[in-house]
């Protein structure tokens, strides 16, 4: 027997976005409660894969993480897609117009699609939460190797919707150095440059990749809150590119968040990874005061070993499920998507007049 309950419950923060509702199903035979509602997902690497592999159709269920059938399965409401440039040892370092490519892609294959809304402004959002029958797509940089320390190309990818900055990856390039460079430097002048740049424009800076030291002059060159679109706690896995106790208080300090990620080996160090685990990192960043500042960053389609039971899109259900008996309903939601939508509200920048 399954009986459907309904309840109103708002996110706050943004007046002009109405309450999320949210569907809870109880199957009285199973025991248990799954929650449907809308998740927002700050990380993936779909349209890398569409540009390397040539993978583009979307709609075919089964050639990605990442796909309109398991977002749709999933309950995917927002999905961040992360421009991702690999360098190769024959083509060399990336370049600008790799970046371009990855946009019109994005445009050709997932923008026009029927069912996808292009985020980029505050209004967006607002259409967006007004449609609950749409995927919202909103892209990001990781790694600013191929802007070439060119502040017209930052402006113009601006223009073409990128609303969020990965600073790094694992390397080092012309601004900063990332989470396993050697050398662990931080800004060079034309990296500070940059930031600032993102500042004026509207672009929210990604600390999820950027070393240690980097991490900390950046809190002193911005007053803006920063993201970890897909990082965890380096307390329960110590991993280079899980953050420190410190960092997260200083995420949270800024009203920042911090996207909770499903990369098995940033979880926890053994063969079989399950939910379980993730569920501890959530717990780590909530002691240290981050219940407002959690949200997901899967980083599907950039992994080839995954959680069991987190092996696509479409499963986020599950992780909901685990978290809807540990938390509760409320808190789950916070979790699956109004922390995250509380921040696109206020730092999505608005339509130009």
């Amino acid at each position: 027997m399954r009986k459907l309950c309904r309840a109103r419950l708002s996110v706050g923060g943004y007046n002009a976005l109405a309450p999320i509702e949210v569907q809870v199903y109880v199957n009285k035979g199973r025991n248990d409660t799954i929650m449907t509602r809308r998740v927002i997902d700050f990380h993936c690497d779909v349209l890398y894969k569409m540009l390397y592999e040539g993978k583009v159709n979307i709609s075919q269920e089964d050639l990605m993480d990442v796909t309109i059938p398991r977002l749709r399965q999933g309950n995917v409401g927002i999905q961040v897609l992360a421009l991702f440039l690999e360098p190769h040892l024959l083509t060399g370092p990336p370049r600008f117009s790799q970046v371009l490519r990855a946009i019109d892609l994005y445009r050709e294959h997932i923008q026009s699609h029927e069912d996808v809304i292009d985020i980029r402004w505050q209004e967006d959002l607002v259409r967006w939460n007004e449609q609950p029958d749409k995927l919202g797509m909103i892209l990001s940089l990781e790694g600013v190797d191929a802007l070439e320390g060119d502040m017209v190309y930052l402006r113009t990818i601006y223009e073409l919707g990128v609303r969020f900055l990965g600073l790094a990856w694992n390397n080092a390039n012309w601004a900063v150095d990332g989470a396993q460079e050697p050398r662990k430097a931080g800004f060079t002048r034309e990296g500070i440059t940059l930031i600032q740049e993102c500042d004026r424009l509207g672009i929210t800076l990604d600390v999820s990749h950027l070393n240690e030291k980097a991490f900390w002059q950046l809190l002193e060159l911005t007053d803006k809150p920063i993201i970890a679109s897909h990082s965890n706690s380096a307390y329960i896995m110590p991993h280079v590119r899980n953050l420190t106790d410190e960092q997260i208080r200083a995420i949270i300090a800024r009203d920042g968040r911090i996207g909770v990620t499903y990369v098995p080996y940033f979880v926890a160090e053994k063969g079989r990874v399950e939910i379980e685990d993730l569920v501890r990192h959530i717990d780590r960043i909530c002691e240290l005061g981050g219940r407002n500042h959690i949200m997901l960053g899967s980083d599907f389609d950039g992994i080839d070993k995954k959680i069991v039971g987190l092996e696509h899109a479409g499963m986020h259900g599950d992780l909901l499920s685990v978290l809807d008996k540990k938390y509760g309903a409320a808190f789950t939601d916070e979790i699956a998507s109004g922390n995250a939508k509380r921040f696109l509200a206020a730092h999505l920048p608005r339509r130009e007049q």
